[in-house]
């Protein structure tokens, strides 16, 4: 099989890291990547770790002749575009923004988006024709906290997130330059933050009984790329018990692992994996979480969605070392 591909923005940290894994994938061939700024340019004069890699350009033209679409555009602008542009109906669709991963705006016309989550939806995920791609603080959290919920142990958690500077897109800001990022750390969004709204959908979907209220403090850290998240619960099981329950959810799930060492975040970034540690003193479980923001946070997940739809071994183009070193 030969999945033929079009992506939409991508001149991006995301688009960057699609198009990274896409051109290498066994199974996949690129038949466009759309950026309007940057349309006629090499793909490698943007993303210059390509060269060499691809000798793709940029296009302003769009292409139905295509089996699925990666839209990593802004968050808002996926409605937009699909509005204003006629895409076929047989193409399938992957959304890397927020436009529809909430269950009142799942559907635009025809097309109706399924929750990209693998490890809760993996089976609608496989059937489904358009994806909502999860968003990368959801992903670590929600994976932090799925096994709890599905054994009805989740009232009140209290969560701290730490990101790289790369989750705040690449257009600059007054906090994504690397004069303010260097030695610095903020707190922002406090208890806020847009991907609460998901999060919390995605726990209320295994756990029906009673109202989860996750309580959230990201914060901006001093490196380019992760997601280290420790989340607070209140619970009485031993901690044998708990390290057996998470176990039992994810396996089967090539890319959610459980350690029971204190777990970094060098030991995911580049990868698409999820790595959990559970830490349990007296009546209190702290659940770690971490993920690389740029894949299994956003562009690798998008792919895994992708082999599921067609279909392919889930962890086709997406066999990754960590850099470690």
């Amino acid at each position: 099989m030969s999945i033929k591909v079009g992506i939409i923005g991508g001149a991006g940290y995301t688009g960057g890291e699609l198009i990274r894994l896409l051109i290498h994938h066994p199974d996949v061939n690129v038949a466009f990547i759309h950026s309007r700024s940057n349309a006629g340019k090499p793909v490698n004069s943007v993303h210059q770790d390509l060269l060499g890699e691809t000798e793709l350009t940029f296009t302003g033209e769009l292409n139905n002749d295509i089996d699925v679409l990666f839209l990593c555009l802004g968050h808002g602008e996926s409605k937009k575009f699909l509005t204003e542009n006629a895409i076929d109906d047989k193409i399938k669709v992957i959304d890397l923004a927020n436009d529809f991963r909430l269950l009142p705006q799942s559907q635009i016309g025809n097309r109706k988006f399924v929750y990209g989550l693998p490890e809760l939806n993996r089976d609608e995920i496989k059937s489904a024709n358009n994806i909502a791609n999860p968003g990368c603080f959801a992903t670590a959290i929600q994976l932090g906290l799925l096994p709890l919920a599905k054994a009805g142990l989740l009232s009140d958690v209290y969560t701290t997130g730490i990101t790289g500077s790369t989750g705040a897109g690449q257009s600059l800001s007054s906090t994504s330059h690397f004069s303010w990022r260097a030695n610095n750390i903020q707190a922002y969004k406090t208890l806020t933050h847009q991907h609460l709204g998901e999060i919390e959908q995605s726990l209320m979907q295994l756990q029906n009984a009673g109202d989860v209220k996750v309580n959230f403090v990201p914060w901006r850290g001093d490196f380019t790329r992760g997601i280290f998240i420790s989340s607070q619960v209140h619970c009485e099981e031993k901690a044998e018990e708990l390290l057996d329950l998470y176990k039992e959810f994810y396996a089967g799930h090539p890319f959610t692992n459980i350690t029971t060492e204190p777990l970094f975040l060098k030991q995911v970034v580049n990868t698409n994996k999820c790595i959990i540690q559970l830490e349990k003193v007296g009546s209190i479980l702290v659940v770690h979480s971490t993920i690389d923001n740029l894949l299994k946070g956003a562009s690798g997940q998008a792919v895994q969605n992708m082999n599921l739809l067609f279909g392919l071994e889930e962890t086709a183009g997406l066999k990754l070392k960590a850099n470690y070193f």
